[in-house]
């Protein structure tokens, strides 16, 4: 009966967040002289006029998925992980890395590799900055904040440097990976299936360890009352960095998809902003794992749909994160006012 009361209440507070999110941004619309029926149809012509944009769709769902529940972790911990970002282009870094290293590996164990070393790179990076809190004091937000920086003229330095294209540095990133090292597609489909299994696989790991396991129940008990945790023999700072390692390490599988299924090279934009969007999918589901794969769908669709904006109504595709913006602001105001009861 418990369990049922819960779940009415969290669908009584999503259901009371889109009405307000749709009523903000609607009313925005309409006092900008934009048509919100328009837009929507613009939208949904943009990613789901075929099956090729759905799978654009799902393209930008892979890696937002992975971030997202990577942050399931440390939000959990109650560590606030801002260097996802950072952790993304790691991974994509680590993944590049063993593919330009290793040359001649078979394709199959190379792509296998690279993976790998994506996700150790983004848990490594996350692990830096757990660490800096841990031993350093220095508060996670602004750890992460700072790694995100190093990362980002890492990445420059490596495609304006080392990594150059041959005979030119250019900001369309290094060259192309030979097309046995591309993660395969099947005719008329913009997102690999493999990339899609991983994200399907990093989500259910997720949730399976933070709500099925003795790892999950310490992880959370750390971030409700550390010092409780610790009169029961856990000791939070361990469980913060586990917590903070595992969250990299999914950003950074995001980032080796990127390269290997996207891209298909290093460019200095490879995160596509997903950390930073996958804090606002966490936080817009109050921090709970089941709405994860749903939001990130909607703002994945946003994103995909955003590109025919400009081409069928001039209006700038920016539009997308004001929509964003408007659906976390309406969840933090529910949250607020619930907790005000």
């Amino acid at each position: 009966m418990k369990r049922t009361s819960l779940w009415t209440e969290a669908a009584g507070q999503g259901l009371l967040v889109i009405v307000l999110a749709g009523f903000g941004v609607g009313a925005l619309l309409l006092a900008l002289d934009l048509p919100p029926l328009a837009i929507i149809r613009a939208l949904a012509g943009g990613t789901l006029g075929s099956w090729s944009q759905f799978t654009r769709t799902l393209s930008i769902w892979t890696p937002l998925l992975l971030c997202s529940s990577g942050l399931l972790f440390t939000f959990r911990a109650g560590l606030w992980n801002i260097g996802v970002e950072g952790q993304v282009i790691m991974g994509a870094i680590g993944a590049t890395a063993l593919l330009r290293l290793f040359p001649s590996l078979p394709p199959n164990a190379h792509l296998v590799l690279a993976l790998a070393a994506a996700l150790l790179a983004g848990g490594v990076w996350g692990l830096l900055a757990g660490l800096l809190k841990t031993r350093g004091g220095v508060n996670e937000i602004f750890g992460g904040l700072g790694l995100n920086f190093v990362a980002q003229g890492l990445i420059v330095y490596l495609i304006f440097g080392p990594w150059k294209r041959a005979g030119m540095a250019s900001m369309s990133g290094t060259d192309l990976l030979d097309r046995s090292l591309w993660l395969s597609q099947p005719p008329g489909w913009q997102v690999a299936p493999l990339a899609l299994g991983l994200a399907l696989a990093g989500f259910t790991l997720t949730a399976f360890l933070l709500t099925a396991t003795r790892f999950g129940l310490r992880v959370r008990a750390v971030g409700i009352n550390p010092r409780a945790a610790r009169l029961f023999g856990i000791r939070p700072g361990r469980y913060g960095l586990l917590a903070i390692l595992l969250g990299g390490g999914l950003a950074g599988l995001a980032g080796g998809l990127q390269v290997t299924a996207v891209y298909h090279r290093l460019i200095p934009a490879v995160s596509s902003g997903y950390g930073y969007l996958g804090l606002l999918v966490v936080m817009l589901a109050n921090y709970r794992f089941l709405p994860v794969p749903l939001i990130a769908l909607f703002f994945a669709w946003l994103a995909a749909g955003s590109f025919q904006l400009p081409m069928v109504l001039q209006i700038d595709s920016s539009l997308s994160g004001v929509i964003q913006g408007a659906c976390v602001l309406s969840a933090l105001a529910v949250d607020g006012l619930r907790r005000r009861k």
